[in-house]
């Protein structure tokens, strides 16, 4: 996965996979498989990751010369894909029966697997790891309607949100309060808007759907049947949205707009508020002077108390002829030790329990870099990824159609997300 920025959805991956896997595929770890990881740990396996030879190629050959030394008779075959059509290609494995021992997934790539029986359940053959790992991390490959853990989190990510404290103080805000909670945002955007006569926005993106959830909107059943976004609280989101919309307050072209679109509001100061990364600094520095001197940083907008993060995993495969060597290589890829060091390359967390504890993630020292990991690292220990591992990039899209309608007033909110969950559990009843 290419990991500069882990973007809100990866790829179409829980669609295309949903589609692409056959009926042949499903089935419970058969074919040679065994779901005991206790046995010697030896032999051959394959090792997938996702977009990450071209910048890491050293130190993914030192961690598999790390862990044969470690095992002697073990041997390990390090494969990468390129981020296009990932997807495609793990679907195509599965259904070939040629999937790797161990693969490099997220949460919306593992659910079809675990449901075709092809990921294995490592509450059951590792649950002795679970310990290891932040609670909600461990979670986040769980899938709603199944019993079990379906991959070991390994790298997460989360960002602060940016403000342009000039903005908000000639409002006549407090540029050191910015807004934390939706009500807080909505108060204020409000304010912003009409003092500049609509001429500055506070946000440049709609809602998505890990937005409802900060929000504090039930998502979906626990039996994992169906969604629920559209009850009195997701309602009542929207509702507020499109207030913002129509005050300006909502720039006119988030219905459009993507993260680049996004960073070149804000970079313009077009927008007082977004999301970004120690990158995204460096770049405020050097191209927009001005807007640099007056960034802000504070926590994503949550009323649950609770930011949003995202997250990578490793699953084993449940057909795999070497259960032993590949979890434990699942293991050793994830464990404390080896995400810290991999922390260390690029702008990502360990999931692991203590690691955001180092002083590499609490100590300031100056440098702009640190100022973004230290603020986003204290968030990320109570972090949870609310997007649902069921939600597909379909359902996605269907959720910002009904946004849109309702931004526009072509719907109401009501109307709007009735019918956008009505097509998501028809999506998610024919996946």
């Amino acid at each position: 996965m290419r990991i500069s920025r882990i973007p809100r959805r990866a790829v179409a991956a829980g669609a295309v996979l949903a589609v692409l896997l056959p009926l042949s595929a499903c089935g419970d770890g058969g074919d040679g498989g065994s779901t005991d990881a206790s046995g010697k740990i030896e032999g051959k396996i394959t090792f997938q990751t996702w977009n990450l030879k071209a910048n890491f190629k050293d130190y993914f050959e030192g961690v598999v010369d790390e862990f044969e030394k470690k095992y002697p008779g073990t041997e390990v075959n390090w494969i990468d894909q390129p981020g296009e059509g990932y997807a495609d290609k793990i679907s195509a494995d599965a259904a070939a029966g040629t999937l790797p021992d161990v693969v490099n997934v997220s949460p919306d790539l593992v659910a079809p697997l675990a449901k075709a029986g092809l990921a294995l359940d490592l509450g059951k053959a590792a649950g002795k790891y679970e310990k290891e790992y932040l609670p909600g991390a461990w979670k986040s490959h769980r899938i709603p309607g199944m019993d079990g853990t379906y991959a070991f989190p390994w790298y997460l990510n989360t960002g602060p949100l940016f403000y342009n404290k000039r903005l908000f103080k000639d409002a006549g805000l407090d540029e050191n309060k910015p807004p934390k909670t939706f009500d807080e945002l909505f108060d204020q955007s409000m304010r912003l808007a009409k003092k500049s006569g609509g001429k500055t926005a506070t946000l440049a993106n709609v809602p998505a759907i890990e937005d409802f959830g900060r929000y504090g909107v039930p998502l979906m059943n626990k039996e994992g049947t169906g969604f629920t976004f559209n009850d009195a609280k997701g309602v009542e989101l929207l509702t507020e949205y499109k207030k913002l919309y129509d005050a300006k307050a909502l720039d006119g072209q988030a219905l459009t707009a993507t993260p680049e679109s996004t960073g070149k509001k804000f970079l313009t100061e077009a927008v007082a508020m977004n999301p970004g990364s120690a990158l995204d600094l460096e770049r405020f520095k050097k191209d927009a002077p001005s807007l640099y001197k007056n960034i802000g940083i504070t926590p994503q907008i949550s009323s649950t108390g609770k930011d949003n993060m995202y997250v990578m995993g490793v699953m084993v495969n449940a057909r795999t002829k070497q259960t032993p060597a590949a979890v434990a290589f699942a293991h050793f890829v994830t464990d404390a030790e080896h995400q810290m060091e991999f922390a260390k390359k690029v702008a990502i967390f360990p999931s692991t329990k203590g690691s955001l504890d180092d002083p590499y993630f609490t100590k300031e020292d100056g440098k702009e870099e640190t100022r973004v990991r230290v603020a986003a690292a204290k968030s990320i220990k109570t972090a949870v990824n609310y997007t649902p591992v069921l939600f597909s990039e379909q359902m996605k899209v269907e959720l910002r159609n009904a946004v849109a309608k309702a931004l526009q007033g072509k719907e109401t909110p009501k109307e709007a997300l009735d019918n956008a969950v009505k097509n998501c559990d028809r999506l998610l009843q024919t996946s």
